[in-house]
C-alpha cells in the first residue's frame, strides 16, 4: 500500500487567471484544481509550504489525500504539479477526485533486493535498470508503495521481466507485454573469472 493518507485545508477560489495566481503566491498560497468523478471542477488555493513539503517527502503522486474546502471534504489523488524551475517551489497542482471504486493510472517505483545473492553482481556484473518505475492500473484505495525485484540467483546476461513481479490483486501493468525491468550485464572491462579462479586456487 502507498503511504498513509494525509489532510490539507484549502479555500475556494472565485477568481482564476495569471493575475489571481500571482496574488495567491505572494500570500503563501498556490492555485490548484479538483476535477473528475463526473463533477464540475473546483478551483482552490492551498498552502504552498504544506504542499511542497508533501512533494519532497516522496510518494506524493501515489498517496490519496483528503482536502477540506470550506468545511466539505474531498478524497483526491494528485495527478500533476508544476514546480518553479529556478526557485523550486510549487506553482500549481491538479487533484483527481477518487472513491473506493475509482481506477487510476500511476507510476510505482521499483526497489531491488538481495543484490548480495546475485552471482552475476558478485563477479563484477552491473545492474542495468531499464525502468525505475512501472506504470500500472489499480484501485485508488490500494495503490502499491513500491515493487520489490528479487535479484537472488541472477547471473550475467539475465533479464528481469514484469512477469517475475508479484502484483497485488487488482493491479495490472499499462503495457500489455512482458517488458524488461532490468538486466545484469558484464562490466566494460569484462569479468576476469580466470583471475578469480587463480586466487581461489592460491588460497587453497
Amino acid at each position: 500500500m502507498s503511504q498513509e493518507t494525509y489532510e490539507l485545508k484549502a479555500e475556494a477560489r472565485e477568481r482564476v487567471g495569471k493575475g489571481s495566481a500571482r496574488e495567491l503566491r505572494r500570500n503563501g498560497l498556490i492555485p490548484a484544481v479538483i476535477y473528475g468523478d463526473k463533477q464540475a471542477p473546483i478551483a482552490i488555493a492551498i498552502n504552498t509550504n504544506e504542499v511542497t513539503k508533501r512533494i519532497h517527502a516522496g510518494g506524493f503522486m501515489t498517496t490519496v489525500a483528503t482536502i477540506e474546502v470550506d468545511g466539505k471534504k474531498y478524497k483526491v489523488l494528485p495527478k500533476d504539479y508544476q514546480l518553479d524551475p529556478v526557485r523550486d517551489f510549487t506553482l500549481h497542482v491538479d487533484f483527481l477526485r477518487v472513491s473506493g471504486n475509482t481506477q487510476v493510472t500511476v507510476e510505482i517505483p521499483v526497489h531491488f533486493i538481495n543484490e548480495a545473492k546475485s552471482p552475476g553482481l558478485k563477479v563484477g556484473g552491473v545492474l542495468n535498470i531499464v525502468r525505475h518505475e512501472v506504470e500500472v492500473h489499480c484501485p485508488a484505495d490500494s495503490i502499491p508503495e513500491f515493487f520489490n525485484i528479487d535479484l537472488s540467483g541472477k547471473k550475467i546476461g539475465d533479464s528481469i521481466h514484469i512477469s517475475e513481479v508479484t502484483l497485488p490483486k487488482g493491479v495490472s501493468p499499462v503495457i500489455d507485454r512482458d517488458f524488461t525491468i532490468a538486466t545484469i550485464v558484464a562490466p566494460a572491462g569484462g569479468v576476469d573469472e580466470s583471475g578469480a579462479e587463480a586466487e581461489g586456487e592460491a588460497e587453497a
